[in-house]
């Protein structure tokens, strides 16, 4: 459970910016075909900020619904008050979702006793397996590997960390001391060879919205020793990794799935959309790699 690819799926919106329920349930079907092995849904991609409580329940519902328990569901839960973690918690374990996905508070952020007592309180709170989410970029917190390891020991459903922090000599620190019943994901699309190569369990995606097979081919690969053709898939789609972040994640995303047909070009402020630049870049190379 919870290895290879998993996709940190977008929120369709129309053009009134209301949840497109209908490009949401073809988006899924869409990942099906295409072979992932799990779905995060109402993460950073998802724009989990810019979502109402009323249309989380629905979103998850939806999700696990056309899932239909063929691959695990992830629901990103985290925010920086506990209590509406524990709230959205308890909504995703009632929709029959998977897993949890809770990043380290924002703004009000802690100290590393602070976030072991952090997850530790959630954990007891929740049957679900916990991942963690480690973004410091986004955050302003960072998740040190002793601090990874010492809240998976105290937390006996905090199973594994999707590791964003960009750092590779950390997450190399990370796998020197872990146990081997922590699972390590790569939250860096342009890092999955460094990381799942050194022990890592897989990747959570932004890049398999627009390119699901591929990066389910390149997953699959590392875990199966295959390099070679993992390395050639990662060069193949490493300019597509940096221009899918030319603009802050999920803006550039957003366009790129618009052009396969599942999607409005839509995102909800703050974010606005994508440069005609970003455009027009995304939309050649997604060109050069026959995705559209």
């Amino acid at each position: 459970m919870f290895n290879g690819l998993g996709t940190a799926m977008i929120t369709p919106f129309d053009k009134e910016l209301n949840v497109d329920y209908n490009s949401l349930r073809s988006f899924v079907k869409y990942q099906l075909d295409n072979g992932v092995d799990s779905l995060i849904v109402l993460g950073t991609t998802g724009e989990a900020p810019a979502i109402e409580e009323e249309e989380r329940e629905k979103i998850v519902n939806t999700v696990v619904e056309i899932v239909d328990k063929k691959i695990p569901v992830i629901v990103g839960t985290g925010t920086n008050n506990v209590n509406h973690v524990l709230k959205n918690n308890e909504l995703a374990e009632d929709a029959g979702a998977d897993g949890l996905l809770i990043v380290t508070p924002y703004y009000n952020k802690s100290t590393q006793k602070g976030l072991v007592e952090y997850f530790k309180y959630i954990s007891e709170r929740t049957t679900l397996p916990i991942i963690m989410y480690n973004v410091p970029s986004r955050t302003g917190m960072n998740i040190l590997p002793e601090t990874v390891v010492s809240i998976h020991e105290n937390c006996k459903n905090v199973i594994g960390v999707k590791e964003a922090s960009g750092n590779i000599s950390q997450i190399a620190e990370l796998f020197s001391i872990k146990p081997d019943s922590l699972k390590v994901f790569s939250g860096n699309d342009d890092q999955v060879l460094p990381i799942m190569s050194l022990g890592g369990d897989g990747l959570i995606s932004v890049t398999s919205n627009v390119a699901p097979r591929p990066f389910v081919e390149l997953t699959h690969s590392i875990l199966n020793n295959d390099l070679e053709k993992a390395r050639k898939l990662n060069n193949q789609f490493m300019k597509l990794n940096k221009l899918l972040f030319k603009e802050v994640n999920p803006i550039p995303v957003k366009y790129a799935v618009s052009l396969l047909g599942l999607c409005e070009n839509v995102v909800r402020l703050p974010l606005v959309k994508a440069s005609q630049e970003t455009e027009k870049l995304l939309k050649e190379e997604m060109e050069r790699l026959d995705l559209v």
